[in-house]
């Protein structure tokens, strides 16, 4: 009884004082779109570098692999492909093989045999911002007149071959492309939008800040498991000390 209570002591102080390390993948390239025999640069970040991260993907021909396996050089954390082709298409992101870190977000990546791409986004835009869309040529010049298309549907013709959302929404999301003529037509990309700060009132005093209130109570908490644990085996020592005592009385020769 008293070895189960001490374990069950020791398991919640371990499971209130662990937290889950989150990874983020970051790339040398700022568009979701590259042209063929591009290279793109990959590294896995975590909050506190106490874990080894690898990047890994899915693509049409394989899931589930990792890098330096059958693609790329993989380093550390760093995954580096220096000639991207349209077979390396797909989802990318990192994977720990610790229990207590979590996968990152996934990034698709999308890689084109033809002549134009459109740059946009690798990550969600955050709703109020801008975004700003771009129609590359593979060789220059880069900056000629593109027709934008979300959804399928014709927004409008840009001269200079960029496209600027201003403060973007939620309906904003969507399937994006653009062509130039002579050129050709780019494939398509999403972009999300994730919420923005809420720009509502907080209700006043703890309510606006419910971490203010629950990382001291936390640490209240583990603070008197570990009272507790340190009574425990401080009682525990003193039964063991007494019964010591009782045996040598025992076994001292009586007068």
């Amino acid at each position: 009884m008293e070895a189960s209570s001490l374990h069950c002591l020791t398991v919640l102080i371990s499971l209130f004082c662990s937290t889950t390390n989150q990874a983020r993948l970051t790339l040398s390239s700022k568009s979701s779109q590259l042209f063929e025999r591009d290279a793109l640069y990959m590294k896995c970040d975590d909050d506190d570098g106490s874990d080894e991260w690898t990047v890994m993907r899915n693509t049409s021909k394989k899931n589930m692999t990792r890098c330096g396996d059958d693609w790329g050089r993989s380093k550390n954390s760093f995954c580096v492909i220096n000639n991207i082709y349209p077979f390396d298409s797909g989802v990318y992101w990192c994977e720990s093989s610790s229990a207590s870190s979590s996968s990152s977000s996934s990034i698709n990546i999308s890689v084109s045999g033809g002549s134009v791409i459109l740059q946009s986004p690798v990550l969600p835009v955050m709703e109020g911002h801008d975004v700003t869309l771009h129609c590359q040529t593979k060789s220059p010049p880069s900056k000629l007149p593109a027709d934008f298309y979300k959804d399928g549907s014709l927004i409008r013709t840009e001269p200079t071959g960029h496209m600027t959302i201003h403060r973007v929404t939620k309906s904003d999301e969507g399937a994006y492309k653009c062509s130039i003529q002579a050129c050709g037509e780019s494939a398509s990309s999403w972009i999300l939008v994730s919420e923005g700060p809420s720009t509502t009132t907080p209700p006043p005093l703890f309510s606006s800040c419910p971490l203010c209130v629950w990382w001291p109570l936390k640490s209240l908490f583990v603070l008197v498991l570990m009272l507790m644990l340190v009574i425990f085996l401080l009682r525990q020592r003193g039964s063991e000390e007494s019964k010591d005592e009782t045996r040598v009385s025992e076994l001292k020769p009586s007068p």
